[in-house]
């Protein structure tokens, strides 16, 4: 390591021949605000060749290529519909992000939460620091992406509606609101 800017650092290959390893390379998992966090001016380091550009005499280099991805490994260890268990290490208005595996995060976003309670903020559901149990919707390697969801571990409620209540069937029931247009019924939780 020849030297470290705010973007990377450069690597000498050999007398006049560079790379830079992005900061967006050096690691799969840690979000890396510097490259200093990883590397230090004199360091000997093992990089891959991501990319040449001869014609601007560019070099560009990955050092978290050199280990297996782990993204990779999770999409074959949790399969979408399997079961995972984290940590909730961050709430925003949207979702809440999990730490499944040393910093590999996924969300589970306020929609997919809960059946039948509706939240104005997932803060009222859950916290940080609570370990939750999750079902895997989605993992896409590619783009470091983990969704999560609460609700999946239990049937949807709506499934059996059409057969629990016929159209002409006469059911008793909880209002739970009225509007201009209409009243809300609960006829069980999660079913209005």
């Amino acid at each position: 390591v020849v030297n470290i800017t705010d973007f990377g650092a450069f690597v000498e290959l050999e007398e006049g021949v560079e790379g830079l390893i992005h900061v967006s390379e050096m690691s799969w998992t840690r979000r890396v605000k510097h490259p200093s966090q990883i590397v230090s001016v004199g360091d000997t380091v093992k990089a891959v060749v991501l990319e040449i550009k001869k014609s601007q005499h560019k070099m560009f280099m990955g050092l978290r290529q050199i280990q297996p991805n782990p993204w990779l490994a999770l999409e074959k260890k949790y399969p979408v519909g399997s079961r995972i268990t984290g940590v909730v290490k961050r709430i925003t208005d949207f979702g809440a992000f999990v730490e499944v595996k040393e910093g590999i995060q996924g969300l589970i976003h306020v929609s997919d939460l809960s059946w039948s309670t509706r939240f104005k903020r997932p803060l009222d559901f859950l916290h940080k620091g609570q370990r939750v149990r999750a079902a895997v919707l989605g993992i896409d390697p590619k783009a470091q992406k983990l969704s999560l969801g609460l609700k999946q571990l239990t049937p949807d409620p709506w499934m059996n509606v059409p057969r629990k209540y016929p159209p002409g069937k006469v059911v008793k029931g909880k209002v739970t609101s009225l509007a201009p247009f209409g009243v809300f019924v609960e006829l069980e939780e999660g079913v209005e």
